[in-house]
C-alpha cells in the first residue's frame, strides 16, 4: 500500500503527519519534497541520488527510531537533477520490500505533486481549520481523483483547544464535503517538541491523546487498503 500526504497548502503540517502515520502503519516514509524537505535528514545517499540515478532505493532508507525514512537532499542541484519520472518505479520498490509506503508530499498543486499523487494507491489529505487551507484541500482532491487516488482519509491539523466544539462541527462539514473520515489533531506542544527531534508523537510523549488521532488516521488508511485488496481479488 502507498499512500500520498498532500493537501495543497504549506505549513499545515503534511510532514508532521507523514512522520507519525509511517510509524502507526509500520512504513517506509519518503520525504520527496523535493525543494523544501522537512523530515530529518539522512546520513548516506538521499532521494535527491535515486531519483538521479546514484543510488538504489534500498541502500538509501535509514532507520531513525522506530521509523524507516527515504530522506531527501536540501541541494538546488540535487532537486534539478532529480528525475520525476523514476517515482513510481523508487516507491514500487520500496512497496516490494517493505509492505507499506508513505509519501510526504510538497505544498502547490505542481506536476510534482500530481507525479506523486499518481504513485499512490490512495491519499491522505491535511488541513487546518482556515479557509485557503480547506480550499486547497479541495483542489487537491479534485487532483487526486482526476488521477483515480482514492481519498482514504481527511486530517483536520492543529485544532486549538479553546475551539474545540467548533472543530467537532467543522470535521462533520470536512468529512461529508470531502467524502472521506476525517480525524481532528489538536494543537499540542508535545506535536512540535517530537518534530524538532524528528521522532514520532508517540515515542517522545506517548500520554499525547494526539498518538490516538494518528492511530485513528491509520486506521482509516488500513480499511482502504483492505477494500483495495477485495477490489483486487474480485477482478
Amino acid at each position: 500500500m502507498i499512500v500520498a500526504v498532500a493537501g495543497g497548502k504549506g505549513g499545515v503540517g503534511k510532514s508532521t503527519v507523514s512522520l507519525n502515520l509511517g510509524r502507526e502503519l509500520d512504513a517506509v516514509v519518503v520525504d520527496a519534497d523535493l525543494s523544501t524537505a522537512d523530515l530529518p535528514r539522512g546520513h548516506g545517499a538521499d532521494l535527491h541520488d535515486v531519483l538521479a540515478g546514484r543510488s538504489a532505493p534500498l541502500d538509501a532508507v535509514e532507520s531513525f527510531g522506530q521509523v524507516r525514512i527515504l530522506p531527501c537532499g536540501r541541494t538546488l542541484a540535487g532537486a534539478r537533477a532529480s528525475a520525476l519520472t523514476e517515482l513510481p518505479r523508487v516507491v514500487d520498490r520500496l512497496e516490494r520490500e517493505f509492505g507499506r509506503v508513505v509519501i510526504d508530499c510538497p505544498a502547490g498543486l505542481a506536476r510534482d505533486v500530481g507525479r506523486q499523487l499518481e504513485s499512490a494507491h490512495a491519499a491522505v489529505l491535511v488541513t487546518t481549520p482556515t479557509e485557503s487551507a480547506l480550499v486547497d484541500a479541495l483542489r487537491t482532491r479534485a487532483v487526486a481523483l482526476e488521477l483515480e487516488t482514492p481519498i482514504a482519509a481527511v486530517v483536520l491539523n492543529r485544532a486549538t483547544a479553546d475551539e474545540a466544539d467548533g472543530h467537532e462541527q467543522l470535521a462533520a462539514r470536512v468529512e461529508r464535503k470531502l467524502g472521506a473520515p476525517t480525524t481532528t489533531v489538536a494543537e499540542r506542544p508535545a506535536v512540535d517538541n517530537a518534530m524538532e527531534e524528528g521522532r514520532p508523537v508517540r515515542d517522545v510523549s506517548p500520554d499525547c491523546d494526539v498518538s490516538d488521532a494518528f492511530e485513528s488516521v491509520a486506521r482509516s488508511v488500513e480499511r482502504c487498503e483492505g477494500n483495495r485488496s477485495v477490489h483486487i481479488g474480485v477482478r
